[in-house]
């Protein structure tokens, strides 16, 4: 136990289980026990330790933040959803069990997804919500494989290599550089580390992130919290303009678009999101 005496930061705090309906919930917390929670829902085949460890303390520096794995990824048990609907019922069913009446959410890419839904299935849940490398449903490209996203993906493949620094960086000198110190940074976790999605949870995540971009638009009017809209100038996963879109449709966003940033602009430009984010989250 002496190895948690410190405060609970991205590479100390343990990872800690909650039942949800009879399913054990893997999940970290940070920061201060007190205030509305900022509850961060992951991306594409992300587990608890893909959060970058500067955007988790620097955001848990002033507030409490929740991490987890939805049903069937990473340290999760269950079978993950096929769709967008069920797993922001998963975690609503999480938020509830952990006996929260009322959150933040950060969600980034499929957490963006996931996040809409909250907020429209459950808007007393929801305080104010930010939305990262993401776009809305049935959205131009959004929920789309295009033919630089899957070189992408097949480039990792072929050279055994973590796909994300050529999905979520800028080619450039400085993005390539980004890239580097990013996935140095998810490495600097050594212990109690969960296990990567299993390529069944992955299958099931694709096709859910397909089936959100097929399906008929929401009514983005119907949310009226206070969202912050945040992307890179060149996401190759979800097209920036879906940015541009959501920002436009929902009543009460606000916009940040990162420069020679892609998909992880928030992380990348972590300097400038974290004192953004959290004055966006007051």
């Amino acid at each position: 136990m002496s190895q948690y005496t410190e405060p609970r930061s991205a590479n100390t705090s343990p990872t800690m289980r909650v039942d949800v309906g009879g399913t054990r919930f893997a999940y970290r917390q940070f920061g201060p026990d007190t205030g509305v929670p900022v509850v961060f829902l992951h991306h594409f085949t992300a587990v608890l330790d893909d959060w970058d460890p500067r955007v988790i303390d620097g955001i848990a520096a002033q507030r409490r933040l929740i991490t987890f794995d939805n049903r069937g990824v990473g340290g999760t048990e269950g079978r993950t959803p096929s769709t967008v609907s069920a797993m922001a019922d998963d975690a609503i069913a999480f938020i509830r069990a952990l006996g929260l009446e009322q959150v933040d959410l950060m969600g980034f890419s499929l957490g963006g997804f996931i996040s809409q839904v909250i907020a429209t299935k459950q808007p007393a849940l929801v305080r104010r919500m930010i939305l990262a490398g993401t776009g809305p449903a049935g959205g131009a490209g959004v929920g789309k494989f295009s033919k630089r996203l899957i070189g992408d993906v097949t480039h990792g493949l072929l050279t055994l290599q973590d796909p994300k620094p050529y999905l979520f960086f800028t080619r450039t000198a400085n993005g390539r550089a980004a890239a580097t110190a990013y996935m140095g940074r998810l490495k600097e976790r050594s212990h109690d580390r969960v296990k990567p999605t299993s390529p069944r949870g992955v299958a099931a995540q694709l096709l859910a992130i397909r089936r959100w971009g097929a399906q008929d638009p929401m009514d983005l009017g119907a949310i009226q919290h206070p969202v912050l809209v945040a992307n890179g100038e060149d996401d190759r996963m979800v097209p920036t303009s879906a940015s541009f879109d959501l920002a436009h449709r929902l009543p009460n966003a606000s916009l940040r678009i990162y420069p020679d940033a892609g998909h992880g602009g928030v992380f990348q430009c972590h300097e400038q999101f974290v004192p953004q984010a959290l004055a966006f989250l007051g």
